[in-house]
C-alpha cells in the first residue's frame, strides 16, 4: 500500500498517464527509492494500478482526508469562525457531444466490439455489416451544411441536419439490432465454453490458452452490451430533438463511455454548457478546504448547504460563526436549518426584489465584508482546477471523480 500510495503522489503531482508514470519510475533511481521499489525489482504494471485505484474506490480516499482532518483538528489547526461555500462543474474525460457525433462513434464502436467477438471465436457465423463509412458520409454531409453562411442557406441547413441526423439515428438503431444478435449468439458460445471448462475441470485437465479466449470473449460481450444499452439511450434522445422535443438534461446521455456525465449549465459567458459533474467545496480563512462533494448532475445548491455545515461541525468539534454563500443557496427555510445547528451568521444574499429592511441588512458593511470574502472561493476553486484534478476527471463515474 505504500508504494501505491507514493505511485498516485507521483501520477498526481507530474500530471502522468497510468502507462508513462510506469515507465518514469522504472528508469529513474530516484523515483524507485522514493516509491520503496528496489533496483532489482519490477514496477507494477499500468493495469495493476488501474484496478488497484477503481477498488479503493471513494471510501478509502474519504478515509484518507477524514484521517487528516482530524489530525489538523487534533492540533488545533482548523479554523472554523466563517466558511463559504460554493460549488462548481468538474468536467469529465469527454469531447464535446453532438446528437450526430455520439451516434457516429456508436456506429464505429459497434462494428469494432462485434468483430472483437468474433475474433474472440463468439458468433463466428452471424453475419454482421459494418456501417462506418455510411455513418462517416453522413457526418461529413452534416459539417458540409453547417459550413453556408448566407442566411437562406443556414436556413436550408439546418432542416438537412435535422434530416441527416434522423438518418444517423436509424442507421445506429439497424447496427444495434443486429449487434444484439451477434451478442445472443456469443452469450450461447460463451456458456457452452464455461460448460466445456467445467467438464475438463472435473476430469483433472486446465486448458489456459481456453481460458484466455474465453476471457477475451467474455470482455467483449459486456462492453457490447454496456455499448448497446448507451446506444439506444442516444437514439432515442436524438429521436426526441428531431421532433422537436428538448431531452431532460438530468438524463440526457452525453457520451459513451461515462454513464454519469450530464450537461450542467452554470451561466459562464464563456462555456453556458459544461458536461460533467456537481462538486462543492467549503473552506475557510486559511484556505483549507474542510469539505467537498461531488455530485451527479445538476442538483440545486440549497439542500447541500446544511449537510456540509454538520461535517465540517462533526470534524472540526464546533459550529461555525458565519457561513456564506452565493445567490444559488438562497432558499426558504436555509436560514432557519443553518440557525438550528448553531451558526450565527447567516451570509446568502437574497433572490429578486426584497423588501426594504432586508436591503439595509444587505448593505451594512459587516455584511459587504463578508460577501466580499466569499468571492475568494472562486480562487479556491480556480486553485483545484489547476494543481489538484478537478479541471477534468480521469476516472470514468461519479464515483471514479470522487476518487
Amino acid at each position: 500500500m505504500e508504494t501505491y500510495l507514493r505511485l498516485m503522489f507521483l501520477k498526481f503531482h507530474y500530471r502522468l498517464g497510468y502507462e508513462s508514470l510506469c515507465r518514469e519510475v522504472t528508469d529513474s533511481i530516484t523515483w524507485r527509492r522514493f516509491c520503496r521499489i528496489p533496483l532489482d525489482g519490477s514496477v507494477p504494471h499500468p493495469t495493476t494500478l488501474m484496478k488497484l485505484t477503481t477498488r479503493c474506490g471513494p471510501t478509502a480516499i474519504d478515509g484518507l482526508n477524514e484521517a487528516l482532518l482530524a489530525k489538523a483538528a487534533q492540533a488545533k489547526l482548523l479554523r472554523t469562525n466563517r466558511i463559504r461555500v460554493d460549488t462548481t462543474v468538474v468536467p469529465a474525460n469527454v469531447a464535446y457531444p453532438t446528437d450526430s457525433g455520439l451516434l457516429g462513434k456508436a456506429v464505429r464502436r459497434i462494428g469494432a466490439a462485434a468483430k472483437r467477438i468474433q475474433a474472440a471465436g463468439g458468433a463466428t457465423r452471424t453475419k454482421i455489416r459494418d456501417r462506418s463509412r455510411a455513418a462517416g458520409k453522413r457526418a461529413h454531409a452534416i459539417g458540409a451544411k453547417l459550413r453556408l453562411r448566407s442566411a437562406a442557406g443556414r436556413d436550408d441547413a439546418k432542416a438537412a441536419v435535422m434530416r441527416v441526423t434522423g438518418e444517423l439515428a436509424e442507421l445506429a438503431a439497424t447496427a444495434a439490432d443486429e449487434a444484439q444478435r451477434v451478442l445472443a449468439n456469443a452469450k450461447r458460445a460463451l456458456r457452452r465454453a464455461q460448460a466445456k471448462a467445467d467438464e475438463l475441470r472435473e476430469r483433472g485437465i486446465r486448458d489456459a490458452a481456453a481460458g484466455r479466449r474465453r476471457g477475451r470473449l467474455a470482455r467483449a460481450v459486456n462492453d457490447l452490451t454496456h455499448l448497446l444499452a448507451a446506444t439506444r439511450q442516444i437514439v432515442a434522445q436524438t429521436r426526441q430533438r428531431v421532433a422537436g422535443i428538448t431531452p431532460d438534461g438530468a438524463t440526457r446521455r452525453v457520451s459513451l463511455h461515462d454513464p454519469d456525465a450530464r450537461p450542467i449549465r452554470k451561466g459562464r459567458l464563456g462555456k453556458p454548457v459544461e458536461f460533467g459533474h456537481k462538486g462543492q467545496v467549503v473552506d475557510n480563512d486559511d484556505g483549507i478546504v474542510l469539505d467537498h462533494t461531488v455530485e451527479q448532475g445538476n442538483p440545486p445548491d440549497a439542500p447541500q448547504l446544511a449537510p456540509a455545515v454538520k461535517r465540517v461541525t462533526k470534524r472540526a468539534g464546533r459550529t461555525p460563526r458565519t457561513v456564506t454563500a452565493d445567490r444559488g443557496y438562497r432558499e426558504a427555510g436555509v436560514d432557519k436549518q443553518l440557525t438550528d445547528l448553531g451558526v450565527t451568521n447567516v451570509v446568502i444574499p437574497r433572490k429578486g426584489k426584497t423588501s426594504q429592511a432586508r436591503r439595509a441588512e444587505e448593505h451594512r458593511k459587516a455584511f459587504r465584508r463578508t460577501v466580499k470574502w466569499r468571492t475568494g472561493s472562486e480562487g479556491r476553486i480556480s486553485h483545484l482546477k489547476r494543481g489538484y484534478g478537478w479541471d477534468r476527471a480521469r476516472i470514468d463515474t461519479t464515483t471514479g471523480t470522487r476518487i
